[in-house]
């Protein structure tokens, strides 16, 4: 509570509008994604005037190759790229935070196998290895969020496991320990509750990085597919009408918003809860 009464103070104003403007992005995108079938002027798969028209009055970010409206199909986009981003990171993190909480409590065999399946899944360049993964299993949204979980758990494994060999050392688990407490309640009540807070802030920021990664699994045919309004995919549209500009600038913004807000806050989240960072 003390922490986010800091961020309310007026005193901190300069430092807290950045996280504050962040979460009203996101939160706006919230609520467009949950709303905009109530509101929205056009079906976002349907023709909604003549191809390739520039910014009007009656299509603001103009019309794709296709004729639908760009803003339109932008705007249900959200309804893609932040669910599958928050859904790979979650799956991620549990996979990830599960195996190096093992890892690092036991150790012995079991330590060194999940590390080295994590050394090896980290030798590859994250897009590199989705892309091989996702190709593998063939387009499609679903296979794509498999394949970032496939690159994204030995992230938090190695860092959980980090978290717990610092932690099982300190006085209060082995008082646990002598006092005859089973292995499983000594992780669970006293060693994961001090490993969050790394997890936390790494996981809101690598939000930003999962949203990039949907977006460009997509824009080369391993994610989404026609016509499903998803950011990278009408990016790709965009690319091949190189002169009709606002085709790809709707999803493009849109990407940058989210990925900006989410590492702002992420930021934010750092300066909060490890003061040594700043």
């Amino acid at each position: 509570m003390r922490r986010l009464a800091a961020l309310l103070d007026p005193r901190a104003r300069p430092a807290r509008w950045p996280i504050l403007i962040a979460l009203a992005t996101i939160l706006g995108w919230v609520v467009v994604g949950a709303t905009i079938d109530l509101w929205a002027p056009y079906d976002p798969v349907a023709l909604a005037g003549r191809r390739l028209q520039p910014p009007s009055a009656a299509h603001w970010l103009g019309t794709d190759a296709l004729g639908r409206d760009v803003l339109v199909r932008t705007l249900y986009g959200v309804r893609f790229s932040l669910p599958i981003a928050v859904g790979v990171l979650v799956t991620a993190v549990a996979i990830g935070c599960f195996l190096g909480a093992l890892a690092g409590y036991f150790g012995g065999l079991l330590d060194g196998a999940l590390m080295r399946l994590a050394d090896v899944t980290l030798s590859f360049p994250p897009m590199l290895l989705a892309m091989a993964i996702a190709a593998s299993l063939g387009p499609g949204l679903f296979n794509a969020g498999l394949a970032m979980v496939i690159v994204w758990w030995p992230i938090y494994a190695r860092l959980m496991r980090a978290q717990v060999l610092s932690v099982r050392s300190l006085e209060h688990v082995d008082a646990a320990v002598a006092m005859g407490a089973s292995s499983p309640r000594i992780l669970v009540r006293h060693v994961l509750p001090l490993c969050w807070t790394p997890i936390l802030v790494n996981a809101t920021v690598d939000i930003s990085q999962v949203i990039l990664l949907v977006a460009g699994l997509s824009f080369i045919g391993l994610g989404a597919r026609p016509p499903t309004p998803e950011w990278g995919q009408m990016i790709a549209e965009g690319a091949t009408n190189f002169y009709n500009w606002w085709i790809a600038t709707g999803p493009g913004l849109a990407i940058l918003s989210l990925a900006l807000a989410f590492s702002f806050i992420g930021d934010g989240l750092r300066d909060m809860l490890d003061p040594r960072s700043r």
